[in-house]
């Protein structure tokens, strides 16, 4: 039910809920008044309207309660952002230099301490890292942060915590802003290069939760050495340093990137690319070098051309993916949540 107001253009009335779950109109009320007194729906004045009878009033998602608490850490920075039931961004700190977990447990504390100076509560945390993250949270791999089997324990105390790969998170916080196709494959760019693949509107995620490591695509196997141990990966000339070296000349990282995308695409038969992170803004300069190589590659491209678009978040994507996937849970559970506030 709560899924059907957050999903309704305008806020629907309680009648209009019931008509579109099934559900009794006295089902509904007694849901509503549980999930109002719970913070998650608030009632909002009717619209005016011609006719006989009187309006009823509207539903939407509260901004007063609970919120989700994003983190992100990457190879150059980590990040931060409290973001509310409706989807609003209610604070967003990033911080340059150390990358180790006490650091972001750091700003975690300062988001934390902003949430409830709004009087908000935090309903859980998402971590979004640049590599594999097996089952129970452990981050099996992260090559650029040089991390192997490293366990990230209780970094938000009190909170219930996530760990997923950033480009998974990015993908869905692409999926919940705008009105992205059904399905695309989110690029996220930045030192390490990785994939959120969305299918049917999920995230797919493969047999280990490992897919999209589009990064370590092989360009040219006696290429340059990669800090994944082999030679010749996308990143080594797609990735942010490999840009940077470039000096603007982007021919190169484009050509790579669209030869990697190609193989996606042909895998897939996806005909949306999202690119995020560093290549949100350098879409203008990448596009006809990886349309190129895309139109060259790709079986189908005659007949279904392959859209490319820069993502709606940019580089926020990720830490919004993962305050979104916190919301998420509660969206998908709301029961859940109303009996955890009831046992405090």
């Amino acid at each position: 039910m709560l899924r059907t107001v957050a999903n309704s253009a305008d806020p629907p009335s309680r009648a209009a809920v019931a008509a579109a779950t099934g559900l009794t109109r006295a089902t509904i009320s007694t849901l509503v008044d549980d999930l109002i007194a719970g913070a998650l729906l608030t009632e909002v004045g009717p619209a005016p309207r011609s006719g006989a009878g009187r309006p009823a009033a509207g539903l939407r998602l509260s901004p007063d309660g609970p919120a989700g608490l994003g983190l992100e850490i990457n190879v150059d920075y980590r990040a931060a952002c409290v973001v509310d039931l409706t989807g609003s961004v209610r604070h967003r700190l990033v911080e340059k230099g150390d990358q180790s977990l006490p650091a972001v447990a750091g700003l975690a504390h300062q988001a934390l301490l902003r949430a409830s100076s709004d009087g908000l509560t935090v309903a859980g945390a998402a971590l979004a890292v640049p590599g594999l993250v097996g089952a129970g949270g452990i981050i099996r791999v992260a090559p650029n942060l040089g991390w192997q089997d490293v366990t990230v324990g209780d970094l938000v105390p009190g909170l219930p915590l996530t760990v997923d790969n950033e480009a998974n998170l990015a993908a869905l916080g692409e999926l919940a802003a705008g009105d992205p196709p059904a399905s695309f494959v989110y690029v996220s760019g930045e030192i390490g290069i990785g994939a959120g693949i969305v299918l049917g509107g999920e995230l797919y995620r493969g047999v280990r939760g490992w897919s999209g490591e589009i990064g370590h695509i092989p360009i040219d196997p006696g290429g340059p050495p990669c800090r994944c141990g082999a030679r010749g990966c996308l990143e080594q000339y797609a990735g942010q340093e490999a840009i940077a070296r470039a000096a603007g000349d982007l021919t190169v990282a484009g050509t790579a990137l669209g030869t990697a995308l190609a193989t996606v695409v042909n895998l897939l038969d996806i005909d949306t690319v999202v690119l995020g992170g560093i290549y949100a803004p350098l879409v203008p300069q990448l596009h006809d070098a990886i349309q190129a190589e895309i139109s060259r590659r790709v079986l189908t491209a005659d007949w279904s051309p392959v859209r490319l678009r820069a993502a709606t978040l940019g580089a926020d994507a990720a830490v919004r993916g993962a305050a979104g996937a916190v919301l998420r849970g509660v969206l998908d559970d709301p029961a859940a949540w109303l009996s955890r506030i009831q046992a405090v």
